[in-house]
C-alpha cells in the first residue's frame, strides 16, 4: 500500500505520540508499504513554525531524513487537481493532500474529518 501521511500524523509519528491510533501506527511502520511526505506537509511545518504556532527540534530535517519515507513534490497536475475537488476543506495544505492522493493513488492517513468527506483511500489516525 501506498501512504501518505497528514501533517498531524508525521509530527505524531516522529514524537511517538499516543494519539496516533494502532492501525496508522503499524500501516506506516510496514515496511511493504511505501510512505509519502509531501512537500506541502513540510511547507505546512515551516509556516506554522516562523509563526510560532508550532514548536519543532533544530534537527528536525536530519531527524526526518532518518525516516524510510518517500518526497513527494508538488506537482503542476497536482496543483490542478485541487481545482477539482469539492469544497468540503478549506485548508489550502489539505486540499492539496487531497489531490496528492487522488492523482497518486495514494492511502491518505488523517484524523481530519473533513479529509475524510472526500472520496479517498483513508486509515483513520
Amino acid at each position: 500500500m501506498n501512504l501518505l501521511l497528514d501533517t498531524h500524523v508525521l509530527l505524531w509519528w516522529l514524537d511517538d505520540h499516543p494519539n496516533l491510533s494502532r492501525q496508522a501506527r503499524t500501516a506506516i511502520a510496514d515496511g511493504r508499504n511505501l510512505v509519502f511526505v509531501s512537500a506541502a506537509v513540510i511547507w505546512e511545518i515551516q509556516i506554522k513554525q516562523a509563526l510560532g504556532k508550532l514548536k519543532i527540534p533544530a534537527n528536525f530535517r536530519k531527524v526526518l531524513g532518518q525516516q524510510e519515507f518517500e518526497p513527494l513534490d508538488i506537482t503542476i497536475e497536482h496543483a490542478y487537481a485541487v481545482g477539482n475537488l469539492p469544497l468540503h476543506h478549506r485548508d489550502p495544505f489539505d486540499r492539496m493532500l487531497v489531490a496528492q492522493a487522488k492523482v497518486e493513488s495514494l492511502t491518505i492517513i488523517t484524523n481530519d474529518n473533513h479529509i475524510k468527506k472526500y472520496k479517498i483511500p483513508l486509515i483513520n489516525a
